[in-house]
């Protein structure tokens, strides 16, 4: 299929809801990657389910309007944005100067206009010209704000909607924004900023506007599983926003092509200790303090024991029965809820699973590659009532077909550093002589976010000297939650061409496919190993301990090696091994944390 071309698309109703077009544009210019994206897959939907083809899902992409890039490039130009914008000012010195920006006139009118005939929660999203690129895909790199407008004065909404629009066009500049781009081969000057207004999907419970489900399809499984196979794909869903799962949060994972399969949690103890607790919702009630520069400014967190009040565990939960130690699908006794989705994936209620396998296998082909797919969707109180499915983004996934043999044997011996069956990504890394890792002795989960900051000082100077790493730590990199792993951003280890994920038995949460992170992780590139305190391959923290240092802070260490490290991933296998340069000097033992 061809990517549709910008001039396109039609031009915006004021009637926002009653227009004939889903998808609308104000100004001239580009409408960027994200909205690109959309519009392209919107006529494979159209063509491939017709109203009525699911059993009670109705499927469509959200309602939206986007703001072409020539308005981003009159706004920075008539309210002189350009010194501050490319300085290297910190965050919310750069989103103020942007909040005291006013919008182009020509903007204002319909701007205005929609926000007369819309009240419901909408999200504005970031759709810049690098976004969802094949190979850069900016994942995550720019910001979205949920606004309530339910504000019973229309000069209300309008104002929160220009707050989001300006927050959304400063973090085009954001510090994360820049390192990320730096860490490319473009140039700010390449970047501009399209703006997508788009109707949250969900409903209203009390002060909460949430959706029942929410969930990120990738129809490449970089971790399979039992006797799921890599291209089965994978599927992370969560209670609430969705930004649970592009955030890292804790998510219930599942192969769709084994829907009534467990993840391969050791005991029904564990398994409520990783299951999600709490989610996101559009905060619809008493407005928050005024913060136009914080992304979450009108989001809350709140425990699932709100969403059962709310009415909204019915289809997604079950109970776990400590007599007989097992789960019992639904909420109907008391007892711990796990959020397992069992009554949706396993009853024919809502077909959700057979519904993701063929929009898997569409979208790869109109795409032309593995696909990530992010949708939401909201369950009805009747199951004589259809559910509503809205598919929210799509953007390619990147896969190596390079053909790389990691054999058993070559995990284990002497000289392995760390070894893996669980890894991501493929191919071969010879020119590694930088390791920077977490001092097993030192972490603590109370730290991980003084540890994000260590870790973004040693890649800046490691960026400075053209070098780049092995990074080394605990838990999940880049999740949003600091007590499942270390919470830091592409930007602060964009250095890193390999990374391994160590757990302890203090830390040992699953690996995580659903975030931005992660989608960042692998369209760079970048060799991935999830080694487990508990599996038969380790880390040799003996032999690492006794390299030349380079620098120290209070939880890492930076070594550098006199040769470089070997670094071999086999994708199709799942097996990766990094072995250190000779060195016949040193004890070959080794210990873990």
């Amino acid at each position: 299929m061809t990517p549709p071309d910008d001039r396109s698309f039609a031009k915006f109703n004021r009637e926002f809801f009653d227009s004939t077009e889903d998808l609308t544009v104000i100004g001239q210019g580009s409408i960027g990657g994200k909205a690109k994206g959309l519009a392209f897959i919107k006529k494979t939907l159209d063509a491939e389910f017709p109203d009525g083809s699911y059993k009670n899902i109705a499927i469509n992409i959200p309602r939206m309007t986007v703001i072409a890039t020539e308005l981003f490039d009159s706004f920075i130009a008539e309210n002189a944005l350009h010194e501050i914008a490319s300085s290297d000012e910190p965050d919310d010195r750069i989103a103020h100067a942007f909040q005291r920006g006013s919008l182009p006139a020509q903007i204002v009118g319909d701007l205005k206009a929609l926000i007369d005939s819309v009240h419901q929660p909408l999200a504005i999203r970031s759709s810049s010209l690098l976004e969802d690129a094949m190979f850069q895909p900016f994942a995550g790199v720019y910001s979205t704000k949920m606004i309530p407008n339910n504000q019973p004065d229309a000069d209300s909404r309008f104002r929160k909607l220009v707050e989001a629009i300006k927050f959304v066009y400063a973090s085009t500049y954001f510090a994360d924004a820049k390192s990320y781009i730096r860490s490319t081969d473009k140039s700010a000057a390449d970047e501009k900023m399209a703006i997508v207004i788009q109707e949250v999907v969900g409903r209203r419970h009390e002060d909460r506007f949430y959706p029942d489900v929410s969930g990120v399809v990738r129809s490449y499984n970089f971790y399979p599983m039992g006797h799921s196979g890599p291209h089965d794909g994978v599927v992370h869903l969560a209670l609430g926003l969705g930004k649970q799962i592009v955030d890292g949060g804790l998510t219930w994972s599942y192969s769709p092509a084994y829907p009534r399969t467990n993840p391969p949690y050791g005991t029904l103890r564990d398994l409520l200790r990783q299951t999600q607790v709490d989610f996101w919702a559009v905060n619809m009630g008493r407005p928050p303090a005024f913060d136009p520069i914080r992304e979450t400014e009108y989001l809350l967190r709140s425990g699932i024991e709100v969403a059962e009040e709310d009415g909204t565990l019915r289809y997604i939960a079950s109970t776990y029965d400590p007599e007989s130690d097992r789960l019992k699908m639904g909420i109907g006794v008391p007892g711990p809820r796990v959020l397992d989705f069992a009554t949706l994936l396993r009853l024919d209620l809502f077909p959700l699973n057979d519904l993701l396998s063929r929009l898997m296998r569409v979208s790869e082909d109109a795409v032309g590659s593995p696909v990530e797919i992010e949708f939401a969707m909201t369950l009805p109180d009747s199951a004589s009532e259809p559910a509503r499915f809205g598919f929210l983004q799509v953007r390619p996934m990147v896969v190596s077909n390079d053909e790389v043999q990691v054999e058993l044997q070559e995990m284990e011996g002497p000289r392995v550093l760390a070894a893996s069956t669980a890894v991501l990504g493929n191919g071969i890394e010879r020119e590694i002589r930088d390791i920077v890792f977490c001092k097993p002795d030192a972490f603590d989960t109370a730290h991980t976010q003084s540890i994000a900051r260590e870790v973004e000082g040693i890649n800046q100077t490691l960026a400075k000297e053209g070098r780049h790493c092995l990074l080394i730590g605990f838990g999940r990199w880049g999740t949003s939650d600091p007590w499942l792993g270390i919470p830091v951003k592409w930007g602060q280890i964009s250095r890193a061409r390999a990374i391994v994920e160590a757990s302890m038995p203090t830390v040992n949460a699953d690996p995580s496919q659903g975030s931005h992170f992660f989608h960042n992780i692998s369209s760079f590139r970048v060799l991935y190993f999830s080694v487990r305190h508990t599996d038969r391959f380790h880390i040799d923290w003996k032999w690492l301990a006794r390299q030349a240092q380079i620098e120290e802070t209070p939880h890492l260490r930076h070594v550098r090696l006199v040769a470089p490290l070997s670094i071999k991933v086999d994708g199709r296998s799942g097996r990766g091994v990094i072995v250190r340069p000779p060195d016949p000097t040193a004890d070959t033992g080794s210990e873990r944390p």
